[in-house]
């Protein structure tokens, strides 16, 4: 029998002043969990609200039912009626704030568009089902509806092999915007032309943005209207399904952006005065409202909004066979200020009145809801104020995620880039910038996000290189400031990886230094898609340095992929900073970093274990755009010298090694 995981304020004494609250609210974490759990016996049971409420076929019939306490009447009306009110498809309370409907076999037909007439004191207005699955836009109104899909033919998974990630390796992708052309792509796009090119880098897990549907394109999917619908505008639920079983042939684990942190305002499309009230999933007055995202707030602490969130997690992993997801927004969750305009610089933010408990309460329901559904399920809390014990388990007195963002290691770059030149930059604080991380919880490091590729913001290659990049990306052309640029592009990737707590995570073309920026169609820019898509071509031309970049960012992961490196524990054997030069091992890899401008040393000498060094991956290899200034076959041998392994290396400017260790030639005997 396993032992219970030691509580968290045990493994870190700082927390020990707030033991108590850390208690209180694990007790109340259990407590929820017993009650929701209550005669099913786990969650996983327990939580079923898709199937109950929307449309569904039940022993040969439809039948339509909604949660809608504040209604006074309810129709559903569509291509079935005419879209008028009819009292034949008038749904009947059945108590509880609840409404249902049935109808014989051949009244609805698959494609059918509908639509709710929610009638209150006072008012009405047509809505969009709560649960639905499907909702499409017309081409003129730009309105949505729900659709009734219920295809003859149900889609046949193919791969049926469980994909298990230790180490995420995470490409982090927008499906609309993957196409070259000026469009929005689609599912097949991605799956026949951008899946094969993740598998080939080498990630092993691909994490999809903008999958609920969002009312508002250039919203990058983050103000979702309908959560259980996928977004109609990439294609069908049965495209999707084929990717995901595309992806996990693949040996792909697919996870997904889920949003639960807010909801969008609209009442046409979404949930906000559903029933001619403000409160029924969310919270009332201002509170209700974010004040930043002009959205809605969900009310944590209510059943309903509990059951209607936590069944969402499970219909997204059953119906589409999902391995995990991505948690945004969690910060704005956690607080009730939002976490906005605060400096999170001690633990009392995390354990004073200013947290949402039911928040809190709520995110360890779904961790544990997603883990019974699937094991082997990732969880992912983006979240910026570092709050302690949100990816320790819950049986320690955590949250329960699997894995935090790192998300002040961006943050670092983008300064370090925009603000210190060169020769500032410190090695022992790059150190410990990239390693300060609890030890007790798991991250995902990245050097930028899509966060770092939208407008009025810079990409770091582009920040690196800025308009030099539209003259001289060309192979043959010799331009110092795109050779730094390119050089710190790898560099950058290459140290943010090997420092990564447990996982590492790259946004979609920036891997080869995708130019310029992310600009969704809008009015400001007269609705064009010309910064909204990916430019695969210019990483295919051998003609342009792009390709550089993208080979050895596919070196880069498979290397930790297969060497399982993350899994392994790092230390640090140099930090010179006057010569600015990073060395550190990770199991049997070294790696060694000369960030110097531009002083290169033939024979820089540092202590290292002992052994026989060979090169695994060189930052300055031709195929890498570098200038092949290392020779690849050379063994590097330590020598003793006053008790000390020494090793000595040539380390030109703005390079990166990767050495691993023969174990064989150290067991030999000499």
């Amino acid at each position: 029998m396993a032992s219970r995981p030691r509580m968290i304020y045990r493994t870190d004494p700082y927390l020990e002043p707030y033991r108590q609250t850390i208690d209180m609210r694990h007790k109340r974490i259990l407590d929820t969990v017993r009650w929701i759990s209550d005669g099913h016996g786990s969650l996983k049971r327990a939580v079923n609200n898709h199937l109950y409420y929307g449309v569904h076929r039940e022993d040969g019939e439809w039948v339509m039912r909604e949660w809608a306490p504040g209604a006074t009447r309810i129709y559903a009306i569509g291509d079935f009626n005419g879209w008028k009110r009819d009292e034949n498809y008038a749904l009947k309370p059945t108590g509880g704030g609840n409404w249902e409907l049935r109808l014989p076999s051949d009244a609805l037909r698959h494609g059918d568009l509908f639509k709710w007439f929610v009638e209150w004191p006072g008012g009405g207005g047509e809505r969009i089902p709560a649960y639905a699955t499907r909702c499409v836009q017309d081409a003129s109104t730009k309105l949505f509806s729900a659709q009734i899909w219920a295809p003859a033919e149900q889609y046949g998974w193919r791969c049926r092999k469980a994909v298990r990630v230790s180490s995420p390796l995470i490409y982090e992708a927008h499906i609309g915007m993957s196409s070259e052309a000026e469009e929005v792509a689609s599912f097949n796009y991605f799956t026949e032309n951008v899946l094969p090119r993740v598998a080939q880098l080498g990630y092993n897990t691909i994490q999809l943005m903008a999958l609920q549907e969002h009312p508002y394109y250039g919203s990058f999917g983050y103000q979702v209207s309908n959560f259980y619908a996928l977004s109609s505008r990439y294609g069908t639920p049965e495209e999707f399904k084929r990717l995901v079983d595309e992806a996990h042939r693949l040996g792909l684990a697919v996870i997904m952006d889920l949003v639960h942190s807010h909801a969008v305002k609209n009442e046409l499309e979404g949930l906000s005065r559903f029933d001619g009230t403000y409160t029924t999933y969310f919270h009332g007055g201002d509170r209700g409202n974010h004040p930043a995202w002009d959205s809605r707030c969900f009310d944590y602490g209510k059943s309903e909004t509990i059951h209607f969130l936590l069944s969402n997690c499970k219909f997204w992993m059953e119906e589409y066979h999902l391995d995990g997801f991505r948690f945004d927004g969690v910060t704005s969750m956690l607080y009730h200020n939002h976490g906005l305009g605060v400096d999170f610089c001690g633990y009392d933010n995390y354990f004073s009145g200013g947290v949402d408990d039911d928040a809190v309460v709520y995110l360890a329901l779904a961790n544990t809801l997603i883990h019974q559904i699937k094991p082997n399920a990732i969880t992912i809390a983006e979240d910026m104020s570092g709050m302690a014990g949100l990816a320790a388990p819950i049986p320690a007195g955590g949250v329960g995620f699997d894995y935090r963002m790192s998300m002040g290691v961006p943050d670092m770059w983008i300064k370090w880039i925009k603000e210190r030149d060169d020769h500032d930059w410190d090695m022992g604080t790059l150190w410990y910038e990239l390693t300060n991380k609890r030890s007790d919880e798991k991250t995902i490091s990245y050097a930028e996000c899509h966060d770092q590729a939208l407008v009025g913001d810079k990409t770091i290659i582009f920040r690196l290189i800025d308009k030099e990049m539209y003259y001289s990306m060309d192979n043959s052309s010799k331009n110092v400031l795109v050779d730094r640029g390119v050089a710190l592009h790898k560099m950058i990737r290459l140290v943010t990886l090997a420092t990564a707590g447990n996982g590492y995570l790259n946004f979609m073309g920036n891997e080869f230094g995708h130019p310029e920026w992310i600009d969704f169609p809008r009015e400001g820019n007269n609705w064009s898609f010309a910064h909204a898509r990916r430019l695969w071509s210019i990483s295919d031309d051998e003609n342009l340095r792009y390709g550089g970049l993208k080979a050895f960012d596919g070196a880069m992961i498979q290397l930790f992929r297969d060497e399982h490196i993350l899994e392994q524990g790092h230390w640090c054997y140099c930090a010179d900073n006057s010569a600015k030069v990073l060395a550190f091992t990770r199991g049997d890899y070294l790696f060694v970093f000369n960030f110097h401008p531009e002083n290169s040393y033939p024979d820089y000498t540092f202590e290292a274990p002992e052994g026989e060094w060979r090169v695994a991956l060189d930052s300055d290899a031709g195929q890498f755009g570098g200038f092949s200034r290392n020779d690849a076959g050379v063994t590097h041998h330590t020598t003793k010298r006053e008790g000390k392994y020494l090793l000595s290396l040539y380390l030109p400017s703005r390079t990166a090694l990767v050495l691993r260790l023969d174990r064989q030639a150290l067991s030999e005997p000499v």
